[in-house]
């Protein structure tokens, strides 16, 4: 299984989407070495996805948005 996931950060102010095989794993490696600028990353939404192809195909149509109200609508679409 793929995930297209959305983490924030308070101290940067900024939204990160990307895609992984394992979430919290990849969330706390991109704290341990701060390869984002921050430590303070966590998760805000996830989608799941049966092939890597599928997930990176969702992930770029989200980044082609370059919109942080969409952003927010998509999480706030999950609460």
């Amino acid at each position: 299984m793929y995930y297209v996931y959305i983490i924030y950060s308070e101290v940067k102010d900024r939204y990160y989407i990307g895609h992984t095989q394992d979430v919290e794993e990849r969330i706390a490696t991109h704290n341990k070495l701060r390869n984002l600028g921050a430590n303070d990353w966590v998760l805000k939404y996830k989608e799941d996805y049966e092939t890597r192809g599928l997930a990176m195909k969702r992930e770029n149509e989200i980044k082609r948005k370059k919109r942080r109200s969409y952003l927010e609508m998509l999480i706030s679409s999950v609460g």
